[in-house]
C-alpha cells in the first residue's frame, strides 16, 4: 500500500462516522441546553468543585444539582475522583470549557447588541 492509499485509508473512518459525529455533538450540545447543567460546566471550566460548591455557585438544590452532575457524568462529560468523603467534579477536557466559552460569548453578543466578528 503506497503512501496516498494509507493517507486515504485514514480519512475513511472519519468519513464513515460523520453522522455518528454528528450524533455525539447533537447530544453533547442537548446536554448543555439545560440552564443548570450550562452553569455548572461554566462553574466547572474554571476549576474542580464539590457539590456543596456547585450548589452555591448555580443557585439550585443540593438535589438538581445532584442529578445534572450524575447525567454529566455518565455522558462523560465530566470526571469525578474521591478526596476523603467529598466527591470533587471537573471537566474531562479543555473542549468542553471552550465550547462553553464561546456560547456564552454568543450570548453576550445578543444580549449586549455587540458586532459580530472572528
Amino acid at each position: 500500500m503506497g503512501a496516498g492509499e494509507k493517507m486515504a485509508d485514514a480519512h475513511q473512518p472519519q468519513q464513515r462516522r460523520g453522522g455518528e459525529r454528528l450524533d455525539a455533538a447533537a447530544a453533547v450540545l442537548s446536554l448543555l441546553s439545560d440552564r443548570t447543567r450550562l452553569a455548572l460546566m461554566e462553574r466547572l471550566g474554571r476549576g474542580e468543585a464539590d457539590v456543596t460548591t456547585l450548589t452555591e455557585s448555580t443557585g439550585a438544590s443540593r438535589t438538581s444539582v445532584s442529578q445534572h452532575l450524575a447525567k454529566l457524568r455518565l455522558a462523560g462529560l465530566v470526571a469525578t475522583r474521591r478526596e476523603g468523603r467529598r466527591v470533587v467534579y471537573s471537566l474531562r477536557h479543555g473542549h468542553l470549557r471552550r465550547l462553553v466559552d464561546e456560547a456564552l460569548n454568543v450570548a453576550d453578543h445578543q444580549l449586549g447588541s455587540l458586532p459580530p466578528h472572528d
